[in-house]
């Protein structure tokens, strides 16, 4: 027997040409109590324009590496970053620049503009910093953290 699972988005990702924020939806507000406190999050979005069954069907892929596929071998989806991908869904962790009402101005996202947000977690680094990782060699070119500006 196949389960079904219901996703509902609790907000949007909002652009213009000058700010990035969440626009979360009314209903969740409450559920912001505190998050002012973080310095960064976890956005979980639903990757827009990729939810096709040839999309969702295809396993592997040439992945893009910062910014081409010039040196990257076939890869399975599971070991990359692709949008091609059974569930649809990314990951984006970024810096909270303020907390206002339903709005979380944040620096920036690579989710498009009006993307579904389906779910949103404290940055801990604790949990969510693992400092010995490996990486394959055709990704070394974003092997190292980003530095702080």
């Amino acid at each position: 027997m196949k389960k079904k699972f219901k996703v509902n988005p609790i907000g949007f990702i909002r652009k213009n040409e000058t700010k990035t924020w969440i626009e979360v939806k009314k209903e969740y507000q409450s559920g912001l109590l505190n998050l002012s406190k973080f310095s960064h999050l976890i956005t979980i979005w639903w990757i827009e324009g990729r939810d096709t069954k040839e999309d969702r069907a295809r396993l592997q892929v040439f992945p893009c590496v910062d910014g081409n596929r010039e040196n990257s071998p076939l890869t399975g989806v599971f070991a990359c970053r692709s949008p091609l991908r059974p569930n649809p869904i990314g990951l984006t962790i970024v810096e909270i620049l303020e907390v206002l009402d339903n709005k979380i101005y944040i620096d920036k996202s690579d989710a498009f503009n009006n993307t579904p947000v389906i779910d949103l977690k404290p940055y801990i680094p604790k949990s969510d910093c693992i400092i010995d990782t490996a990486l394959p060699d055709f990704m070394e070119a974003i092997a190292h953290p980003k530095k702080q500006e």
